[in-house]
């Protein structure tokens, strides 16, 4: 850790299982170049997080992962879970999913979850999406609820009065945590163009019905946004056929988990869609991905989301704005001078195929010279 300097930061890195930690040395390395050039200094309290650390540990989500967590002022999270036959090997309980990731969101409310679905115009190459559809590139900003809904309810299974199988998992969501999250959706439709789209399945789901009742009364303290209410499987069908519609969506748990997926497949991969995941006293960041366990060890997954994650927490946690953008102009650099890993790369893209770390250094040596500069 750096000396004396003005601002210090503790971060809980939980590197997690499969290509994790190839991905997470390469954001690490991010933080060491900002304390060379800036006056901060990140303390990093690495702990096991994951499958890996439920055979290491007997728990996903052991004390020590808990203890740095509860220390840090921003948790850094990397992918996890393993093979299926690897996560056979783990009771259901206790597979990455269940035991690591959901008690990670309860245990710090991290109702928030901010997905940036992005590419620039000379990005456009990576999306499977026409070029007429897609000629500005994509820039949008998914908001998900995160910690309610079908994930959180009450779940039940077993055997009926006429001895078939069953299972009942419940969708509960209270009017307290709609409104956060929504405020939020607001709060970022107003930063950007004063459009928010709200997607639900309210001709189905009464649970939709109510949350459009609470939007309707948040709406009031935002009247300048606009409004653009829109189905879940209609907003799934658009994000393919027109994506430039899009600016701020918001939805809940399920439908956010679905079609930020979505965005990653119009992204051409969620290897290039970092989150952040906002409690009221703290957030974690997490690349959109999993762990890849058939790439892992080979040093060709792209680190892309898991140093956007980094340039998300330094602006969101941090406050370091320039620093933050200074980060995404790196790597955007290094993707438009022709440069990719081999996991990103396709048959028309023509990319100049580098690996993990050298991508790292790529992007190392860019950041370094902007940093330089400011």
């Amino acid at each position: 850790m750096k000396p004396n300097a003005t601002n210090a930061y503790k971060i809980a890195i939980l590197a997690g299982d499969a290509i994790g930690p190839e991905i997470m040395a390469q954001a690490v390395r991010v933080l060491g170049l900002l304390s060379k050039h800036r006056d901060v200094a990140f303390e990093l309290l690495e702990a096991p997080f994951g499958a890996n650390a439920y055979f290491t540990h007997g728990k996903a989500f052991p004390d020590a992962a808990k203890t740095a967590c509860d220390a840090a002022d921003a948790i850094l999270k990397g992918p996890v879970g393993l093979s299926h036959a690897e996560s056979q090997k783990i009771p259901v309980a206790e597979q990455a999913e269940r035991g690591a990731i959901l008690p990670l969101r309860a245990r710090y409310n991290t109702f928030a979850n901010f997905r940036p679905i992005y590419l620039s115009k000379d990005m456009a190459h990576f999306s499977p999406l026409k070029r007429e559809i897609i000629q500005d590139g994509i820039d949008i900003l998914l908001i998900r609820e995160l910690v309610g809904g079908l994930y959180f309810g009450e779940k039940e299974r077993g055997i009926n009065a006429d001895g078939k199988r069953y299972v009942k998992e419940v969708l509960e969501y209270n009017e307290d945590q709609v409104r956060q999250v929504l405020v939020v959706g607001f709060e970022q439709a107003r930063l950007r163009k004063g459009v928010l789209h709200n997607i639900h399945k309210s001709n189905v789901l009464m649970s939709s019905v109510f949350w459009n009742e609470i939007l309707d009364e948040v709406h009031l303290d935002f009247p300048d946004i606009k409004v653009i209410h829109l189905l879940v499987d209609a907003a799934a069908t658009a994000l393919c056929l027109n994506p430039g519609q899009f600016d701020v969506m918001v939805m809940e748990n399920m439908f956010g988990d679905i079609l930020s997926d979505q965005g990653g497949g119009i992204l051409g991969s969620l290897g290039l869609m970092p989150s952040a995941c906002v409690g009221p006293e703290k957030a974690y960041y997490e690349p959109s991905h999993g762990s890849a366990p058939d790439i892992a060890g080979k040093n060709i997954a792209n680190p892309y989301s898991m140093i956007g994650c980094v340039a998300m927490m330094l602006d969101m946690s941090f406050g370091m704005k320039a620093e933050s953008d200074a980060v995404w102009a790196a790597m955007k650099s290094v993707f438009e001078a022709g440069y990719s890993t081999a996991d990103l790369s396709s048959a028309d893209s023509s990319p100049k195929i580098v690996s993990t770390t050298e991508f790292g250094d790529l992007v190392m040596t860019e950041l370094e010279r902007l940093l330089a500069l400011g």
